[in-house]
């Protein structure tokens, strides 16, 4: 009977397992908002509509077929996610056509991720609550806010006194302050939408769908994963190795600070003051 007890809860969690790391990699990886490997637009439109359809049809066999049942709230946010990346894909060229935002000055840069990250954030937020799902379970919530803004708040003006030096990672260019002065602003707008937009995505929609399988730590960790393997293509670091070395621990670290202060805050803060020698390398080099 023992042997049996500690059985179960492994094939319990393998279905899970694959259904984030499978679900999760056609969405982001196939059918990614900004870099889609299908080159063929409509193409591209077509099988992105046919993955939220079939992550819904899922979801809706779910309440029917006893096996799937357990994985109902991990189709959920795979379904959340897939028709929120799916709408930042249809509407995301508003932004460069019908503003301006062009990625040749910092303001289009930030208007194009202030954008962005309105659709995502606001097709999450509504999908989740349409499915009967509380800002809470997306981790939403005043928690520990003391706690979640000390350590991001401190994250934060860490990032900024390192900004400098750790832009060499990002192959900044001549970089000075009265370079950097007035892009500030943009730079600010920027790293705060992409990191609400970013932890909400990842952190904020899975954390506690994975937790029932793997624990808290467990599910940090795959979440940490999947997220770090999400940046192993990125164009902007001088050495990919090194960038992912250091991606992945920080995103433990910002799951684990989510958990901790039991919101999301203090995960944005310390989210977006690691972006911030990102955008001063990308910002040196338009």
């Amino acid at each position: 009977m023992n042997s049996e007890a500690s059985v179960k809860p492994a094939l319990a969690r393998l279905p899970a397992l694959l259904i984030f790391l499978v679900g999760g990699s056609l969405i982001m990886l196939v059918f990614s908002p900004w870099r889609t490997l299908i080159k063929d637009p409509t193409q591209d439109y077509l099988g992105r509509l046919a993955l939220v359809a079939g992550f819904l049809i899922l979801v809706a066999l779910a309440h029917r077929l006893k096996f799937l049942l357990p994985y109902k709230e991990v189709l959920v946010g795979l379904f959340i996610l897939s028709a929120a990346v799916t709408l930042d894909r249809v509407f995301g060229l508003f932004a460069i056509d019908s503003l301006g935002a062009y990625d040749t000055a910092p303001k289009g840069w930030a208007i194009q991720k202030a954008h962005e990250s309105l659709i995502v954030i606001s097709a999450i937020l509504l999908l989740n609550k349409a499915w009967g799902g509380s800002l809470g379970s997306l981790y939403i919530q005043r928690g520990k806010l003391k706690l979640g803004l000390l350590v991001g708040g401190i994250a934060f003006l860490l990032a900024v006194a390192g900004s400098f030096p750790m832009a060499a990672l990002f192959k900044a260019e001549n970089l000075t302050l009265a370079r950097v002065v007035p892009w500030i602003p943009w730079i600010l707008i920027y790293v705060l939408c992409n990191a609400a937009m970013e932890e909400l995505m990842f952190r904020g929609l899975f954390l506690r769908k994975l937790e029932p399988f793997w624990g808290r730590f467990g599910a940090n960790l795959l979440v940490a994963f999947v997220f770090t393997i999400l940046h192993g293509t990125v164009t902007y670091s001088a050495s990919n190795m090194i960038f992912l070395a250091v991606t992945f621990p920080l995103a433990l670290a910002w799951g684990y600070l989510m958990q901790k202060s039991e919101g999301i805050w203090g995960s944005i803060l310390f989210h977006a003051g690691m972006d911030i020698p990102i955008m001063l390398g990308i910002f040196s080099t338009l």
